[in-house]
């Protein structure tokens, strides 16, 4: 059952009747940054002793990375900036107001210069709750960029930190609201591991399909390595002829319309949208020039295709486009450009590249299985997409308590 709720306004926006708005000195045992300059040199910095926890920790909420340690001398000088489970990391010059929480089992250590702690009553306060307040709430961000020093570096200092406010639900409320929020963060790191391991399942693939081919018991040895003996090697003038892309049209349109319909392409993909197309078949696009040199991608028909890239105007029809799409993608052509000046690829670089050409029926049943997983692929990326836009509206919707939870403490 829905539960409803009225709200008042504060300093910090609307939020339910029955929270508070309170400032982290208030609350907070502790607050403590880490040492400054005169407190730990570079000198202390060893390679064993008490472990000194940096920004990356935070930044990548991994407590294992890290080889600066201390001595158990310098320790003791250093005790008050001790780390604890439960503590909220905070980062505090550079990048700043990034938060993690200290997990349990961590190894003993001390922050370094660019963090601060935050230590809270688990009776008052809970950690995960703070720490989803710090970083995913507009709330603190705000408060953050207006307090934080304006040198040139960007910093917090403890002072600032004691007094920025946050929203306090009920103990058992803000429970329920980092237990959603990490049930979520969940489900996107398991989608982020299934990528992980099915984009290392393709690269597998196309190492064995594009060399050893399928089911294959004999072999030659050739310029390219070892082939099945039926296959050819073809210089990439034989498999088609490429041509440059044209200049952008004089008017591209974000989004596509009855007036913009036709894709614009560069050297990694759509740029916006035009009224006219320059080829009406599908083909495959090669960046020639600057960060996406040697991106290689397959088009529909009908799209105008940039300056900054190469297409193919025709190809041997004893090739597969889908085959040659995963052949040059494979062969990185990145590394085969112009070394002086601008990243470049030419055609008259491209045509003198050779490939190891099967028959056009394995190249279809190749390409088949290599498309195959780039459509699971292409699942678990929507998954991973839907479930970040779940997050962004739970985190909206429950950091402001528009969303309320029934929770049992």
């Amino acid at each position: 059952m829905e539960i409803k709720t009225r709200f008042k306004k504060t300093p910090i926006g609307e939020i339910p009747e029955d929270w508070e708005v309170v400032r982290l000195g208030e609350i907070a045992q502790k607050i403590k940054t880490g040492p400054f300059g005169s407190q730990l040199r570079k000198s202390e910095l060893t390679n064993s002793g008490i472990k000194v926890y940096t920004q990356d920790n935070v930044l990548r909420r991994d407590f294992s990375l890290g080889n600066l340690y201390i001595s158990p001398e310098k320790f003791k000088q250093l005790k008050s900036m001790e780390i604890k489970p439960g503590d909220i990391l905070l980062t505090i010059r550079g990048t700043v107001g990034k938060a993690a929480v200290v997990p349990e089992g961590v190894e003993k250590g001390i922050i370094h210069t660019n963090l601060a702690i935050i230590r809270v009553g688990h009776g008052v306060l809970w950690p995960e709750y703070l720490e989803r307040i710090i970083n995913d709430s507009e709330i603190i961000l705000r408060q953050v960029h207006a307090a934080r020093s304006s040198t040139t570096l960007p910093a917090l200092y403890a002072g600032t930190i004691k007094r920025l406010k946050i929203p306090l639900p009920p103990l058992p409320e803000q429970k329920k609201i980092a237990e959603i929020l990490r049930t979520v963060d969940e489900a996107i790191e398991k989608t982020d591991e299934a990528i992980e391991r099915t984009e290392r399942l393709k690269k597998g693939l196309m190492q064995r399909l594009l060399t050893k081919g399928i089911k294959h018991e004999r072999f030659k040895k050739t310029e390219l390595g070892e082939i099945p003996e039926e296959w050819r090697i073809l210089k990439l003038r034989e498999v088609g002829k490429l041509s440059s892309g044209k200049p952008r049209p004089s008017k591209i349109c974000e989004n596509p319309s009855d007036s913009c319909r036709f894709p614009v392409l560069g050297g990694n993909g759509i740029l916006g949208y035009t009224s006219s197309f320059l080829i009406e078949y599908e083909t495959i696009v090669i960046g020639r020039v600057g960060e996406y040199c040697g991106a290689v991608y397959k088009v529909p028909p009908k799209v105008w295709i940039t300056d900054n890239a190469l297409y193919f105007r025709e190809i041997n029809r004893e090739l597969n486009l889908d085959f040659l799409t995963y052949y040059l993608s494979w062969m990185n052509l990145n590394r085969f450009k112009k070394k002086s000046g601008q990243p470049l690829l030419t055609q008259s670089i491209l045509y003198e590249l050779k490939l190891a050409v099967p028959s056009l029926s394995e190249q279809k049943q190749i390409a088949e299985i290599l498309s195959t997983v780039d459509r699971k692929l292409e699942l678990l990326r929507k998954r991973r997409e839907k479930l970040e836009r779940v997050k962004r509206g739970l985190m909206k919707d429950l950091l402001t308590g528009r969303r309320r939870v029934n929770c049992v403490d």
